[in-house]
């Protein structure tokens, strides 16, 4: 770019090579995410509720989506984030998108101790085991929200949930629940079990058919979902209280990661509300 285009930009015009902008691009990897303690949040509705629950402390936007968005950006600077306007290709820069919406804010990250995730006698908590899609862990996040689960707990070496793809699969609900991190499975079932909670594990040969398990789902209930390519290990399988099989009344082999935490979510949810109002 030559020296009389960049003298024809506003002064406070940030572009790609700007240091603010160079270190949240940065963010776009997990080890950088670690180290910074933030992440991106890219879109309208991310930014937006990443500024509804104080966790956005700068927001980067294109001149287009100022104009679009005033009233979103007015309420972030009366709640003190910083708000920077940048070039359309440090906006690119900023996304992981095909095609960005202009708008990214840098937020602090959102996942909190596997204890907090369990404080507070929760009766559904969905816990994906070694998950590697980040669109079926947002998609998982999403469906416990939806259901009102009370935590989700990634467990085993899973994908990070701050992950731009997860962020926006979870269509803003990485902000709505506790959320977190556990490599080691062990301890993760240790502290379910000592939340209160019953462990049931997803499994196409299990003992229990979701069709008969009302009675047992009205029990505060931690859901394992295995991973996409190879399901739960043998071994954290074996580990939970019950293996559960969703019947297929089809020619379908198996359903897919999300697909199965939404049913099982979804039919714990239909049978506590059962048990709390009565039968």
């Amino acid at each position: 770019m030559s020296d009389t285009q960049d003298s024809e930009r506003p002064a406070d015009l940030l572009t790609e090579r700007t240091p603010r902008v160079v270190s949240a691009v940065k963010l776009l990897r997990s080890a950088e995410r670690r180290k910074q303690g933030k992440f991106l949040a890219e879109g309208v509705n991310a930014v937006r509720q990443a500024i509804e629950l104080d966790v956005a402390r700068e927001v980067f936007f294109t001149e287009d989506a100022a104009i679009k968005n005033h009233a979103l950006l007015t309420d972030a600077q009366a709640r003190g984030v910083q708000l920077s306007e940048v070039t359309e290709r440090a906006a690119k820069g900023l996304s992981d998108t095909v095609t960005p919406q202009g708008i990214i804010a840098v937020c602090a990250l959102l996942d909190v101790p596997l204890e907090a995730a369990l404080g507070g006698a929760p009766t559904i908590v969905a816990v994906p085991v070694e998950a590697s899609d980040p669109g079926n862990a947002g998609t998982i996040i999403r469906i416990a929200d939806a259901v009102g689960a009370d935590a989700v707990v990634l467990a085993g070496d899973s994908v990070d949930p701050h992950n731009g793809k997860a962020v926006r699969s979870s269509a803003g609900s990485v902000f709505h629940l506790p959320i977190a991190r556990e490599r080691d499975i062990g301890a993760v079932l240790t502290a379910l079990r000592a939340s209160g909670l019953q462990i049931l594990a997803t499994a196409a040969d299990g003992e229990v058919d979701l069709d008969d398990a009302d009675e047992l789902l009205a029990q505060p209930t931690a859901w394992l979902f295995g991973n996409e390519a190879h399901g739960l290990d043998a071994a954290v399988a074996a580990a939970a209280d019950h293996r559960v099989r969703i019947p297929i009344g089809g020619r379908a082999e198996s359903l897919n990661l999300a697909t199965a935490a939404a049913i099982c979510l979804h039919a714990t949810a239909r049978s506590q509300r059962r048990a709390r109002a009565g039968g």
